[in-house]
């Protein structure tokens, strides 16, 4: 917390005021949550994975609220993933740290709004935030290999892809990262990715942030990419439905309160009367 505090106040002083925040911190720590709490070193990776991707941004934006109040503007940017919509296998803890840290922003969001202050939470590919940063995968265990488990977790995916990136202009570097990712040690990687791609999924999630950036009116949510959109709509399109098809015995609990009750059961008929 002093080293945030520190670099707003050398910030400040430099150039009088704080603007815009844009927190782009984020590690992956990959294993299932079971394979997560086999050890005291893999329980200290889903410690050291919420100091990064949770702690971390929620200490630099307390450093900086209160020189964006006193000033009576500022635009926080918060770069997490569309993982704050949807749980992946095997990234449990990876998802779980960008979930708090959401849930955190919106919260905080309603706090600021008296001061000028917006939030912006970006939601870019999954690729963005894992394949450009450090992944540490943990010890895996054999009842989760492919061939006993058919969920498709995120170690096989990601190794996968990274072996056939790796692998396109020299074959016989294939299956590196897969192996790696696989081990039954703690491994650790830092995915190198064709410049091309790099800087295509940069320059992508760049755009985004640009076009938002002290933005009058900025969304509550930024989503990046066809991709992101997509999957996001499917996850919020099948929350719609389970709540439909769930609402009368949601509404069963509300003995009481039949009025209301018949407005979210019909709300036609409630806007009639």
């Amino acid at each position: 917390m002093a080293l945030c505090q520190a670099a707003v106040a050398e910030a400040v002083h430099v150039f009088g005021k704080v603007d815009i925040l844009f927190c782009c911190a984020s590690e992956a720590v990959i294993g299932t949550v079971e394979e997560l709490a086999v050890s005291t070193r893999s329980l200290t990776l889903v410690r050291d994975q919420f100091e990064t991707n949770f702690f971390g941004p929620v200490n630099i934006i307390k450093a900086v609220l209160p020189t964006m109040r006193k000033k009576m503007i500022g635009h926080i940017i918060i770069l997490t993933g569309i993982t704050g919509h949807l749980g992946t296998p095997g990234l449990g803890m990876y998802c779980a740290s960008g979930w708090a840290l959401e849930g955190f922003c919106d919260s905080l969001a309603y706090e600021i709004a008296p001061f000028n202050i917006k939030m912006t939470v970006v939601q870019p590919n999954l690729e963005i935030n894992v394949l450009t940063n450090r992944i540490t995968s943990a010890p895996s265990l054999p009842q989760y290999a492919p061939e006993f488990n058919p969920a498709p977790l995120c170690r096989t995916i990601i190794g996968g892809l990274l072996d056939r990136l790796e692998g396109a202009d020299k074959p016989e570097k294939g299956q590196k990262s897969l192996s790696k990712l696989s081990s039954a040690e703690i491994v650790s990687i830092y995915p190198r990715l064709p410049p091309q791609m790099s800087t295509s999924m940069l320059a992508e999630t760049i755009n985004a942030i640009a076009a938002i950036g002290g933005h009058e009116n900025p969304p509550a949510r930024h989503i990046v990419g066809f991709e992101g959109i997509a999957s996001v709509k499917e996850k919020l399109k099948t929350v719609s439905e389970e709540l439909e098809d769930f609402i009368e015995v949601s509404c069963a609990v509300d003995i009481d309160d039949k009025e209301h009750e018949n407005e979210v059961l019909d709300p036609k008929a409630g806007s009639t009367q």
